[in-house]
């Protein structure tokens, strides 16, 4: 039988900034655990959430982008994504605070366009969820765009270099197979999206 407790929640009774710049809080810290000891170190970080979109054209095929990520020091073939602008300026909140964050929804269509040239009016909120719920207190608010249309350029930041690729659906689930499309929560959200999808044909039948 499960345990129903709920006492399991630990107590930070230490933290140190390691590194605490406009770009990441990365803190040390010490907790006390549900048995009263006390154990350290943890590592946790606070960065700004971000938003996934799941798009695809008039013709179905997925609009996806390839670039650089350093984490693995590889190419990726991915969704597009994006951080939320802040207007403080910052790249995170403090204490989790999101009081300063541009919409999601807003954030998502945004990158879309930014990073393709695509725009869409037809978008589905698909779900929010914690980015990385070990380490970060950050989120990923996940989109679906259908029927996206070609509706300008590129406009990148100076940091981004990124292909626009196009893949059916096939070609993308052979490549999330394969192990070619590298992102968690990208991948995460091709399956939300597909899932959606079948249950919106289920309800016109």
């Amino acid at each position: 039988m499960a345990n129903t407790r709920e006492d399991l929640a630990w107590e930070e009774v230490s933290t140190e900034h390691i590194v605490q710049d406009e770009w990441m809080d990365f803190r040390r810290c010490a907790y006390r655990l549900p048995d009263g000891n006390v154990f350290g170190p943890f590592y946790r970080y606070s960065r700004k959430d971000y938003v996934v979109i799941v798009a695809s054209d008039c013709d179905g095929n997925y609009l996806c982008v390839r670039q650089f990520r350093q984490g693995i020091g590889k190419v990726t073939t991915e969704f597009p994504a994006g951080g939320l602008e802040r207007s403080d300026g910052r790249e995170y909140g403090v204490d989790g605070s999101d009081d300063h964050s541009e919409d999601a929804l807003a954030a998502a269509q945004r990158e879309l366009l930014e990073e393709t040239g695509y725009s869409s009016d037809q978008w589905t909120h698909l779900l929010t969820i914690p980015s990385h719920a070990t380490l970060a207190d950050n989120y990923a608010h996940v989109y679906m765009a259908k029927n996206c249309r070609k509706v300008g350029g590129q406009h990148l930041d100076e940091t981004e270099f990124l292909n626009v690729e196009l893949y059916t659906e096939q070609e993308l689930g052979e490549l999330i197979r394969n192990g070619g499309f590298q992102q968690a929560v990208h991948v995460m959200a091709w399956l939300l999206a597909k899932e959606n999808g079948s249950a919106i044909r289920n309800q016109e039948r």
